[in-house]
């Protein structure tokens, strides 16, 4: 390979590689799909590689033009596929990436932007919404740069971002960090399943509890979102009631998940689910209940760590 072709080639994989974390973080978050997001990244990369060097003036610009387009196309089709899903919808969950951020505050602002409580709240906006508010509220991108992504005037995206503001406002939750008390609800929740004591569940639960089930139609799950204490604990019972009549071997597994305190579920081997809780003011909040085989597969992986961690740069 002549030398200019190698010289080409490696400034087109280190600028990738150095943004490959913010490329991952703006398709994830477009997505909501690990599979989905790694397979955009490969396509982009591919068109990087189209672009002479001399003519890259701002790899990051350009890359993060490359990606968010891709995401807003495959947003249009896949919008289609959902109107027609079995049950509630969730996001594919993802593991806690290796790389951490050392500032407190920032590791914050990073989970809660990868709860599947906001990236299902996220479902609520068009591609262009789900874009622009994505680059500006979470990649601090400023609205020239945004605009020339989108292909929007600047002033035309400062409305649409408070459009969208005012849509995830309306019903975002308060997000509350991981904390010790946290570990010991999740240890006390998973007690009480497992005794199917009843009157427990009910303690840790929130008086406006949600549990999101999702199943896709290829495992079982329940059709609707459950509200309340009393429905999702019986829920969870019935489910371990199941478990003890069919003899099933199950292999619990602590995690975290969307930057969340959860379990995954093996059944005679592979993970059959995966669970995200979501705690506010000592309660659990919301539940998130991931059972389609489809969002699993790349939990099988390797320690059950995606190819594109997300660290300091979201």
């Amino acid at each position: 390979m002549p030398m200019a072709n190698v010289l080409q080639s490696a400034f087109h994989l280190e600028e990738y590689e150095r943004h490959r974390s913010l490329l991952f973080g703006i398709a994830y978050r477009m997505l909501g799909s690990v599979m989905d997001a790694e397979d955009l990244l490969q396509e982009a990369f591919l068109d990087f590689q189209k672009h002479e060097p001399g003519t890259v003036r701002n790899a990051r610009g350009l890359l993060s033009t490359i990606v968010t387009r891709r995401a807003m196309d495959e947003l249009k089709s896949a919008r289609v596929r959902r109107e027609a899903y079995v049950g509630p919808w969730l996001p594919e969950p993802l593991p806690d990436p290796v790389a951490q951020t050392p500032d407190p505050a920032l590791q914050v602002e990073r989970d809660e932007s990868l709860s599947m409580a906001f990236l299902v709240l996220l479902e609520r906006l068009n591609p262009v919404e789900r874009a622009v508010y994505l680059l500006r509220e979470i990649f601090d991108f400023d609205f020239d740069e945004i605009g020339a992504i989108v292909e929007r005037e600047p002033a035309n995206c400062r409305k649409i971002l408070s459009r969208a503001r005012d849509a995830i406002a309306r019903d975002r939750p308060r997000f509350e960090p991981r904390t010790g008390q946290q570990q010991e609800l999740l240890q006390r929740f998973l007690d009480a399943c497992a005794s199917g004591n009843l009157e427990t569940l009910l303690e840790l639960l929130a008086s406006d509890v949600r549990l999101y089930s999702d199943g896709g139609g290829k495992a079982a799950a329940a059709l609707n979102v459950l509200s309340g204490p009393d429905r999702v604990a019986r829920f969870f019972i019935g489910v371990v009631e199941k478990a003890i009549k069919n003899r099933l071997p199950v292999e619990t597994r602590p995690t975290i998940l969307n930057g969340a305190l959860g379990i995954t579920l093996a059944e005679a081997g592979p993970i059959t689910t995966a669970l995200a809780l979501e705690f506010r003011d000592g309660k659990i909040a919301d539940v998130f209940l991931v059972r389609n085989p489809d969002k699993l597969r790349h939990l099988q992986r390797d320690g059950m760590a995606p190819g594109g961690p997300i660290s300091s740069e979201h």
